[in-house]
């Protein structure tokens, strides 16, 4: 297809492909491939659109796989699932529990590929468990060649550990097998709390819960302390339409439209929202990935960054002093706080060790652009000096000099992606700054 442009979800970035594939079989991925080769052309390869930077755009050939969406094979004794790379992840949470299995753990956005997913290293949290990526055991990968390989910890075992976080650079995943658990619920339970006493206890926290995380009210104290357990209990949802979206969604995103005018509002927001929606103390029960997954609200700009768990509470209260300090920046609400066990993916950002993500937001009400150039440079200097490493889907002004102190498995990621895509077919500006 000719003409199409692609912008990502947030409408931060977009580009306008050549030509614009959705492939529906692995001959017709071939023959894209052989196409983009006879003619010189980059090929970029997209899930749901979700990453908040340009990762996914190109100016050359664009292919989208969500037309290669089926399971291929549950088994059932084994507990895994064998997809084909575009299957998005609300259809596959649904597949799954048909079978009476789920995933372990999910992201907050279920409108992404299976591919894309790991392709960036989306992650929850839970510190007994991994970023996404660590739940799929096996791959199978189309090189710039047209060549297919069968990639797992038995079977091509290098390129397996860079291509479960591929940053879509290695060539066109094509399946992949997931680890799943028997389907379970959650018992997700919110109350308020604050920032010094949530990082003072941060160990019983993160006992107490499987999946603890919590969300910081930037120019306050003000927490609100999220822990989802599974149970065996009914399914109980007495979440209000007025309280949510009324007043979670228009309202606030009235309010922040306004700030942009009156930006000495922001801190009244956060305070005012609190106390509206946070305050009090909150349950429900539902199947996981309906509490797994949550409204991302409206349009917005995001970072996120891991660092080592012991940093936790010095990163955070660096960030809390340099707000305090600058008091002409201002922040929105919130500062999500989660946490990832270590693992042995070449660049994942839990590489080699526990982790504790920070995520900071600057939302675009009704599209408006508002300013945050100085606290994302504060927040990044932060991160970096914490050592840090950041999200590969996010913006950030990273280069190849920062990712070969932040990874020791860079270099290696570097020789395998030039071994399987020697002529960088699968390049984009994006990765250029990763890679040179």
């Amino acid at each position: 297809m000719e003409g199409y442009q692609f912008q990502n979800w947030a409408l931060t970035y977009s580009s306008n492909p050549e030509l614009y594939f959705q492939p529906t079989s692995i001959e017709e991925v071939r023959q894209i491939l052989e196409l983009a080769r006879q003619r010189g052309k980059k090929v970029k390869v997209v899930g749901g659109g979700h990453s908040p930077s340009d990762i996914a755009c190109t100016e050359d050939f664009m292919i989208r796989m969500d037309k290669m969406n089926k399971v291929l094979e549950v088994d059932k004794k084994k507990r895994q699932a064998t997809v084909e790379a575009g299957i998005f992840l609300c259809d596959l949470n649904e597949e799954l529990a048909r079978h009476g299995l789920a995933m372990s753990n999910l992201g907050a956005v279920a409108e992404v590929a299976a591919a894309g997913v790991i392709g960036t290293g989306t992650h929850n949290t839970g510190i007994e468990h991994g970023i996404l990526p660590t739940q799929v055991v096996a791959l199978t990968l189309m090189t710039a060649g047209g060549e297919i390989l069968k990639c797992s910890d038995s079977l091509n075992e290098e390129i397996f550990q860079a291509a479960r976080l591929h940053l879509g650079s290695l060539g066109v995943i094509l399946d992949l097998t997931i680890q799943c658990v028997p389907a379970f619920r959650l018992h997700e339970l919110q109350f308020p709390s604050t920032l010094t006493e949530v990082l003072d206890n941060l160990d019983f926290h993160m006992k107490k819960s499987e999946y603890f995380r919590f969300l910081w009210f930037p120019h306050t104290e003000n927490v609100r302390v999220i822990y989802q357990d599974r149970t065996d209990k009914p399914v109980q949802n007495t979440s209000s339409w007025f309280w949510g979206y009324a007043v979670g969604y228009h309202l606030l995103e009235f309010l922040l439209w306004v700030s942009t005018f009156l930006p000495r509002m922001v801190p009244w927001i956060n305070q005012i929202f609190f106390s509206l929606l946070s305050s009090g103390r909150d349950e429900r029960v539902d199947c996981s990935h309906r509490i797994f997954t949550y409204e991302c609200l409206f349009k917005q700009h995001v970072q996120d960054w891991a660092v080592p768990m012991g940093k936790t509470k010095e990163a955070l209260l660096q960030l809390k002093a340099w707000l305090e300090n600058n008091q002409n920046v201002v922040a929105h609400f919130p500062v999500e706080v989660r946490f990832a066990r270590g693992d042995n993916i070449l660049l994942s950002p839990c590489f080699q060790r526990d982790s504790c993500y920070m995520n900071i937001i600057m939302y675009r009400p009704y599209g408006k652009e508002v300013p945050r150039d100085q606290y994302w440079a504060a927040y990044e200097e932060i991160m970096q000096n914490a050592g840090g490493r950041p999200h590969w889907a996010k913006a950030h002004s990273c280069t190849r000099k920062d990712f070969q102190r932040m990874y020791p498995g860079f270099q290696k990621f570097c020789s395998i992606r030039e071994q399987l895509d020697p002529t960088g077919m699968f390049l984009n500006s994006y990765l250029e700054k990763v890679f040179f």
